[in-house]
């Protein structure tokens, strides 16, 4: 009976990723509003997301509104203009967002209004969450989860298309340093544990990197794909050994 619990543990493991096939969990374009079906070569991609264009989960124009427009009427300049050195860096987390295949292994559901899925804990090298966070040490703002806690309002009396994120009633604003504290808390609040800090001795994801000479998240990726698929093939062996287990004490009882 011990052992049935054991595999009734790693089939609850197992059962919380969206999928354990391989092949999907390389290619994953989430399901949300502007990435595509599945990802493929674009002629080209904007500025900061032009590294993922050999295979893209966006599309130029997406890429192009990632830069020029206001995808989802979020106002990074809630307290004060963000430094273009911090926008930089979260162009790229937001490029990373749209047009990255490499998120299958860390995609869980989630019920919005613009998407159905999200990245939860995507390991992120610790010398890019670093520089993230010293570029943006001395910006402003006002609350640390940006996913959950603004107040989403409207102001130019328009439709509910025009809501914007403002900071929260009673909050202050603050530098990113008062605020967070170090990187790794900064990397894994922002955006709700979209990110986890991780040691660049360990397979960890490149918000930034040379596209000329391949995805280096393609191998990180596949690490931990084959994780979740050796612990799919591992809760099947426990199921079926708790199974037998199972079969033995009920004869043992009988007899």
């Amino acid at each position: 009976m011990i052992h049935l619990c054991i595999s009734t543990l790693i089939l609850t493991v197992v059962m919380g990723q969206k999928s354990t096939d391989m092949d999907k969990l390389l290619n994953w374009c989430l399901d949300a509003k502007l990435h595509k079906t599945a990802p493929g070569p674009e002629n080209s991609l904007h500025k900061q997301c032009s590294p993922w264009k050999d295979r893209s989960c966006c599309t130029e124009e997406t890429a192009h509104k990632v830069h020029n427009d206001n995808i989802y009427n979020f106002n990074y300049n809630h307290c004060r203009n963000m430094s273009k050195k911090c926008n930089e860096h979260f162009l790229q987390d937001h490029c990373f967002y749209e047009c990255s295949p490499n998120v299958g292994p860390w995609v869980v559901s989630e019920t919005r209004t613009w998407r159905k899925e999200r990245f939860y804990k995507v390991p992120l090298c610790a010398s890019d969450c670093d520089a993230w966070f010293n570029d943006c040490a001395e910006d402003f703002t006002c609350t640390d989860n940006w996913s959950r806690n603004f107040d989403w309002l409207n102001d130019t009396g328009c439709s509910s298309k025009c809501l914007t994120n403002f900071c929260p009633k009673g909050s202050e604003c603050m530098t990113f340093r008062k605020i967070y504290g170090n990187a790794s808390n900064f990397c894994e609040k922002v955006w709700d544990h979209a990110w986890q800090y991780t040691k660049d001795s360990e397979p960890c994801m490149r918000l930034w990197f040379n596209g000329s000479v391949g995805n280096p998240n393609d191998a990180v990726a596949r690490h931990h794909a084959h994780l979740i698929a050796g612990a799919s093939t591992k809760h099947l062996d426990y199921l079926l050994f708790g199974f037998l287990l199972m079969i033995l004490w009920r004869t043992i009882c009988v007899f």
